[in-house]
C-alpha cells in the first residue's frame, strides 16, 4: 500500500476553491494530483480523460460534454482535450459559483500555446511538485520560509552528521510517491516505465513530434548535464539534430515537467554576467535512473552526484515556494570570472542566494559567490545560505550569509 503523505500545498488549493470557479492542479504525471483533488473535494464527480470513450466524446462535442457534467466535477488530465477549455469558459460565464470545476493536468498549461489565457480571470492554477524530502519525512517544510524571514541562525552541531549514503538514497529515489514506496531496484524499474509511458503517449498531447524516441535520447543527455549551462548547439551536435528541433523537444520536456530551466539573474548594469540558462532535471530519481546511478555509486561518481545534489536542492526550494510564496522567482548567477551562485531567489527587488555543496565540510571561502551576489544587489540583498552535507551552521564571514546542513531542508 502506498503511504499517504500530507501535502502542504493543499492549503493553497482549499483557498482557491473557496473563491474561484475553476481551480487547475498542474504537475508531473504520478505526482499525486488526482489523490489530492479527490481528497479535498470528495463530493465532486470524477471524470478522467485517460478513458478513451470519455476522451472521444469530449473531443467530438465539447459543449455537449460540458453541458452533460454534474454541477461540481473533477476533470482529470485536461491537457488531453484542450478544446474543452472554451466550453468550460462559457459555462463559467453563465454560473460563476466557486469550486465548480477542478481540473488536473500533467502538462504545464501555461507553456502550451493558446491555452494559458483560455480561462483568464476565471481559473487559478496551483502547481503540485513530486514529494519533497520534507513531505517524505512528514515535516512541515519551513526551510524556505525561514530563509525569507531571516530566521536562520548559526548553531553548533548537536547530532551526528548526515551519512552520505542517506543523502544518496534520497537523490536516487526522487519524489514520485510510487517510487518512494519501493525498494531502490524497484524504484529504478518504475522510473524506466514512467519515462516510457511519457515518451510513447504523453508527448503527443503537448506537441507535434516527429520522432518521440529522440525526446527520450535528449532526456538522457539532459540528465548527464543537469545543473549545467544549457548548450543547445552542443546537444544538437551530439544527437545529430537541428537547433530548432532541439529547442522544440526541450520545450516538450519543460511542458511535461521533466526539466526546468533557470534563467540567469542580472541587473542592467551587470555587463559581465553569463547569459545562458541552467538546465535541471526536476526529479533527481528520474535523472539518476537515466544516468545509471545507484546510491552505492556515491563515492565513485562524486562529480555526477554533485550535480544531482544541486538539482535536488533546486527542486526542494521550488516546491516549498508553492506553499510559502508562489510569487517567488528562481534564477542562477554566474559571471565571467566563473564566480557563481547556484540559486538566486527574488521577490520584486529583494534577493536571496543559495549555494549547494555535496561535501561534508565547508569554509568561509565557499561563500565567495554569495558575497559577489550581495555586491551586485547592494541594499536589495536579504541573505544567503550555503547548503552542505555537514552538521553545523555558521556564518560565512558575513552575518547575512550562513553555511547550513542540507538536512535542514527536511528537518525544519
Amino acid at each position: 500500500m502506498t503511504t499517504l503523505f500530507a501535502r502542504p500545498i493543499a492549503a493553497s488549493m482549499k483557498a482557491a476553491l473557496r473563491d474561484t470557479p475553476v481551480v487547475c492542479l498542474l504537475g508531473p504525471r504520478q505526482s499525486g494530483k488526482t489523490t489530492l483533488a479527490r481528497t479535498l473535494e470528495p463530493g465532486h464527480a470524477y471524470v478522467t480523460f485517460d478513458d478513451d470513450a470519455t476522451l472521444a466524446f469530449a473531443r467530438a462535442d465539447p459543449s455537449g460534454f460540458v453541458a452533460s457534467l454534474p454541477a461540481r466535477v473533477i476533470l482529470d488530465e485536461i491537457q488531453r482535450v484542450p478544446e474543452l477549455l472554451r466550453a468550460i469558459k462559457l459555462s463559467v460565464d453563465r454560473d460563476r459559483r466557486p469550486g465548480r470545476f477542478v481540473l488536473t493536468g500533467s502538462a504545464n498549461l501555461l507553456l502550451l500555446p493558446n491555452l494559458g489565457d483560455s480561462l483568464a480571470g476565471r481559473m487559478e492554477i496551483v502547481q503540485l511538485q513530486p514529494l519533497t524530502a520534507a513531505e517524505q519525512s512528514h515535516a512541515p517544510g519551513k526551510f524556505l520560509a525561514s530563509l525569507l524571514a531571516g530566521r536562520l541562525k548559526p548553531a553548533i552541531a548537536t547530532t551526528e552528521p548526515m551519512a552520505p549514503m542517506d543523502l544518496a538514497k534520497r537523490i536516487v529515489t526522487g519524489g514520485f510517491p510510487e517510487a518512494v514506496a519501493r525498494s531502490p531496484a524497484r524504484a529504478r524499474s518504475w522510473h524506466r516505465q514512467y519515462l516510457r509511458t511519457l515518451i510513447e503517449r504523453d508527448v503527443k498531447d503537448v506537441a507535434r513530434v516527429r520522432d518521440p524516441a529522440a525526446v527520450g535520447r535528449l532526456l538522457e543527455m539532459l540528465a548527464l548535464r543537469t545543473a549545467g549551462l544549457l548548450g543547445v548547439a552542443g546537444l544538437g551536435a551530439d544527437l545529430g539534430l537541428r537547433r530548432e528541433t532541439i529547442e522544440h523537444y526541450l520545450a516538450v520536456c519543460e511542458r511535461l515537467y521533466l526539466v526546468r530551466l533557470l534563467q540567469p539573474w542580472h541587473r542592467n548594469h551587470a555587463k559581465r554576467l553569463i547569459k545562458s540558462p541552467k538546465v535541471h532535471m526536476i526529479d533527481s530519481g528520474l535523472a539518476s535512473t537515466l544516468m545509471g546511478l545507484a546510491a552505492a555509486d556515491w563515492s565513485a561518481q562524486r562529480e555526477r552526484f554533485g550535480h544531482l545534489v544541486e538539482s535536488f536542492v533546486v527542486q526542494q526550494l521550488v516546491a516549498q515556494a508553492g506553499w510559502t510564496d508562489p510569487d517567488l522567482r528562481f534564477w542562477h548567477y554566474r559571471d565571467k570570472d566563473q564566480v557563481e551562485v547556484d540559486v538566486v531567489i527574488t521577490r520584486g527587488r529583494d534577493t536571496w542566494g543559495v549555494e549547494v555543496k555535496s561535501a561534508l565540510t565547508a569554509s568561509p571561502a565557499d561563500g565567495q559567490g554569495l558575497h559577489r551576489l550581495a555586491e551586485q544587489c547592494g541594499g536589495d540583498y536579504r541573505g544567503g545560505v550555503l547548503l552542505y552535507a555537514g552538521q553545523s551552521a555558521f556564518a560565512l564571514g558575513d552575518r547575512r550569509n550562513l553555511a547550513m546542513p542540507l538536512s535542514r531542508l527536511w528537518e525544519m
